[in-house]
């Protein structure tokens, strides 16, 4: 079984990576669209207001990311989330279908963070959201299961094979 409390403090030291990585990228495109380089010479020269967007997406990148730690740290703290088992699929909750089992891949029903992608004792685990397709198709769902996922025009079946 895999050990959910050390899972959710990877996904925090994931998330504080990215948060460093997008803190860097934020500072560089502020810095690009204050720059007295960039000021626009003509009509057409867009490189500042291009940078200016960049830096406010950057910038709600770093406030989503501060959301998904502090709700991780949180879920560490209030860590209802012991080894028990779980009879229904809810957030919290580690699951494995049918045909991810040869791949030891897992999916870890998560409050955000959708996505995201971590290695624990050889499984891959990623991260989703109840908002998700697939974060839909599972809740409330049981082991043994049958769910139907659809992905762009395309319904994928499987069953879950395990689950806690």
């Amino acid at each position: 079984m895999i050990n959910k409390k050390h899972l959710i403090e990877l996904i925090i030291n994931s998330l504080q990576h990215d948060l460093a990585k997008a803190t860097m990228a934020a500072k560089e495109a502020h810095a690009a669209a204050t720059n007295d380089q960039s000021v626009a010479e003509t009509q057409y020269d867009t490189l500042a207001i291009e940078a200016g967007y960049l830096a406010e997406g950057q910038s709600r990148r770093i406030i989503e990311i501060k959301s998904s730690i502090k709700i991780f740290k949180n879920m560490l703290t209030t860590l209802t989330l012991s080894e028990s088992n779980s009879m229904v699929a809810n957030i919290g909750c580690l699951i494995q279908l049918a045909g991810d089992e040869p791949l030891a891949h897992w999916f870890f029903l998560a409050p955000s963070a959708g996505g995201l992608r971590i290695t624990l004792e050889q499984q891959h685990i990623t991260l989703i959201t109840p908002q998700s397709p697939m974060g839909e198709a599972l809740i409330g769902k049981e082991e043994g299961e049958d769910i139907d996922i659809g992905f762009s025009r395309k319904l994928t079946q499987d069953y879950i094979i395990n689950l806690y």
